[in-house]
């Protein structure tokens, strides 16, 4: 796990999500504010996440509701000059997800010099998505095809909206994703974003693989993020960061500070 010291430079790191208003293509895309309005608000969130002293950022294309598992390109190429028009104001380390299509995940990760990708890279789901496949094989090979061998994976291997098809435990799956597909973090997750990640079955995932990464994926907050900390070796936080704790409201500076305040305690 040097890697998150590497990347990061502290220990248990907080990666915060950048989230994407709704993009041209999308449902929800605002076609009289266009992609102006989309940079305009995410460089607003940007500023007030670096602000408040997270230690990462994440762009992703979180109000692309609903989603597709294979992407088309102009949400990629849109996220692409989203972020190419804030790298200048960008000071920490930063990540992409393009929710949800691996590939293209990795594909914007190298066209934009990100660090990091989050995405479902590996198991069959029945979800609200419908049937949710993956082919982890042909993605970690399209990673060294393009050029993205230095890109770290995160493994979300608790889905939101979604469930594992087969009759497997959570730590079973845990121990042969890290044996088969040598991730370099695993996040753990709850029902949806903002939704508390069951500190059981987060350390039940960390006790099953001591030497990899494990990320509390969603619903950490200022109540529960020592007791989260104290089995996690980071965390991806979004909900809380808004006003009011609401997934949809802007990020609100002063909630984040208070929350980061916290967690240099904990650390």
């Amino acid at each position: 796990m040097k890697w998150l010291q590497e990347v990061f430079n502290v220990r248990k790191p907080v990666i915060a999500m950048c989230h994407l208003q709704p993009l041209p293509g999308d449902p929800g895309y605002d076609k009289e504010g266009g992609i102006a309005k989309v940079l305009d608000l995410a460089r607003k969130d940007l500023k007030a996440l670096q602000d408040g002293g997270v230690d990462a950022v994440m762009f992703s294309n979180e109000f692309s509701l609903p989603y597709l598992t294979t992407v088309e390109p102009i949400t990629y190429t849109t996220m692409a000059r989203i972020i190419g028009e804030l790298k200048h104001d960008i000071t920490i380390p930063y990540g992409v997800n393009v929710l949800w299509d691996p590939k293209a995940s990795i594909d914007l990760a190298v066209a934009t010099d990100a660090l990091f990708v989050r995405e479902i890279f590996t198991g069959v789901y029945a979800s609200d998505f419908g049937l949710w496949n993956t082919n982890v094989g042909s993605v970690v090979r399209h990673r060294m095809h393009v050029g993205g061998e230095h890109v770290r994976l995160l493994f979300n291997i608790v889905p939101e909206a979604a469930s594992y098809l087969g009759q497997r435990n959570i730590v079973d799956i845990a121990k042969s994703t890290v044996f088969n597909n040598k991730p370099d973090a695993l996040c753990v997750s709850g029902l949806t974003a903002g939704a508390e990640t069951d500190s059981s079955v987060l350390k039940a995932v960390k006790d099953a693989v001591p030497g990899t990464a494990v990320f509390a994926n969603t619903g950490v907050r200022l109540s529960n993020v020592q007791q989260q900390l104290s089995i996690a070796d980071g965390t991806v936080t979004a909900t809380t960061f808004k006003r009011d704790g609401v997934f949809e409201n802007e990020v609100d500076v002063k909630r984040v500070k208070e929350f980061m305040d916290k967690v240099k305690e904990i650390r």
